[in-house]
């Protein structure tokens, strides 16, 4: 009789967690367990054990593994954890990590520390390592030069087929980080005339000069090209890669697709972040607590004020509010529901800004747009709960002021959270950042006027 097999959760539960793996190789400081541990370890597993670790136990394993093992796990990490690590290290250690990485994951490692820590480490790196991260640094992080690496293979246009593969042999320890698919051929000028699939050049006769056989005037890309449009450029074409060229024509990197969409990826949790109200971007709770606190109360305390503002409305109708107290149940409910449509309005106009559908100067078509949307879901909504009320004091009139009050209320918000996002963005600000706040102390101010107001006017019909 067969014995039954072993499932994942049974081999699962006889060995130790991952970081509890972790800590044993720290105590002990075997730096071959440490270089094994990290080559065992399961995709996406990196970031979690590491932060079940103290800094200073983070520290100790950084010193158990070789350079080339700590590269691989800071570009394996999210770039704050990993900043936060390398910010603990001295810039000599810190210089010999960073010439071990790709040279995209350099620039953006060094970004997150300060400046007089990366130009400590820059200065500790191999000359040319960190003349290349100068040159990349120059870049918005969210362009094609931002995010291109350098590490790429370009021979001149005059150059043979033997030329090439005689330089790849003679330097193939190097180039076997490189993640070839292409050679990318340049003129005298260092100007991108041409690419070469590397297969084709493999089969080639040696003596071939690569102008014969190139595929010539290439898809290219500028330097300054954004985020933005490479994700629509990607999104049409199939391409492993895109070389970067700078206003010259000159060759200065390659931008790949999978840099490309998870840059995009990063900018979506960034934006998340700010919607919640998180500022200063992306946040670990391995970050100091003094930091993550100030950047929760900065929108905190600034929500105190809008909040204020909006209960100044009943504060003006107290006498209304007191003769009817059901009122004070629907009040919230009125300007919660209204603020749900109005994010959804912010949520699809942000959306069509990142995509590019939309620009701030068609706030008339997204307005048109909206205002049917609007005015369908405001009376449905005020149906329901204009209804709601009625069969509740069975008083007619006490759902008709709170069925038109949300289903007006409903109108406003949806008009203005698709239009407020394409102002802010046209006046340069972060929609992301200030659309929420904006249209949730419009909806509460709104919304208790209206119920207040419409409440006072038929005061005699309530009571």
């Amino acid at each position: 009789m067969n014995e039954p097999a072993e499932t994942t959760e049974d081999l699962n539960a006889e060995q130790p967690d991952a970081w509890e793996q972790l800590e044993q190789i720290v105590a002990t400081g075997d730096s071959d367990a440490a270089h094994n541990y990290l080559k065992e370890l399961p995709p996406g597993e990196d970031a979690r054990v590491m932060a079940q670790l103290s800094d200073a136990e983070q520290q100790e394993f950084l010193a158990l593994l070789n350079d080339e093992d700590a590269a691989q796990l800071m570009e394996s990490l999210p770039e704050l954890q990993a900043g936060q690590m390398l910010s603990a290290l001295t810039p000599e250690k810190a210089a010999l990590i960073v010439d071990e990485m790709h040279s995209d994951e350099q620039v953006d490692l060094l970004d997150q520390l300060t400046d007089e820590q990366s130009e400590a480490i820059i200065e500790q790196m191999a000359p040319e390592e960190a003349e290349n991260v100068r040159f990349l640094a120059q870049y918005d992080s969210q362009s094609a030069g931002g995010l291109m690496i350098t590490e790429l293979l370009s021979f001149v246009e005059s150059q043979t087929v033997d030329d090439v593969v005689t330089e790849l042999r003679q330097n193939a320890e190097e180039y076997t980080t490189y993640n070839v698919q292409y050679i990318y051929v340049i003129n005298a000028d260092l100007q991108l005339v041409g690419v070469l699939r590397l297969r084709d050049l493999l089969m080639a006769p040696p003596g071939r000069k690569l102008s014969k056989m190139m595929i010539a005037n290439p898809t290219s890309v500028l330097d300054s090209t954004s985020l933005q449009d490479l994700q629509h450029f990607f999104d049409s074409h199939h391409l492993f890669g895109l070389p970067v060229i700078d206003a010259d024509q000159k060759l200065v990197g390659v931008v790949r697709r999978e840099d490309v969409e998870q840059a995009g990826e990063e900018q979506a949790g960034r934006t998340f972040l700010r919607f919640a109200g998180i500022m200063g971007g992306e946040e670990l709770r391995s970050l100091p607590l003094k930091i993550r606190s100030a950047r929760r109360l900065s929108w905190l305390s600034i929500n105190i004020v809008l909040n204020i503002v909006a209960a100044s409305i009943i504060a003006m109708y107290e006498e209304t509010l007191e003769a009817v107290i059901a009122l004070a149940v629907f009040l919230p409910i009125v300007s919660d529901m209204s603020g749900c449509s109005g994010n959804q309005s912010i949520a699809v106009s942000t959306r069509e800004l990142v995509l590019g559908v939309i620009r701030p100067r068609d706030w008339f078509h997204v307005f048109r747009k909206e205002l049917g949307l609007g005015l369908v879901n405001g009376v449905a909504l005020g149906i329901l709960l204009g209804g709601v009320a009625y069969m509740w004091k069975g008083n007619p009139y006490l759902g008709l002021v709170i069925g038109g009050a949300l289903a007006l209320n409903t109108l406003m918000a949806v008009c203005l959270g698709a239009l407020i996002p394409l102002v802010l963005k046209g006046f340069k600000l972060d929609p992301a950042l200030a659309s929420g706040p904006i249209l949730t102390t419009l909806t509460d101010m709104c919304g208790f006027f209206l119920v207040l107001s419409f409440a006072q006017a038929l005061l005699p019909k309530l009571i």
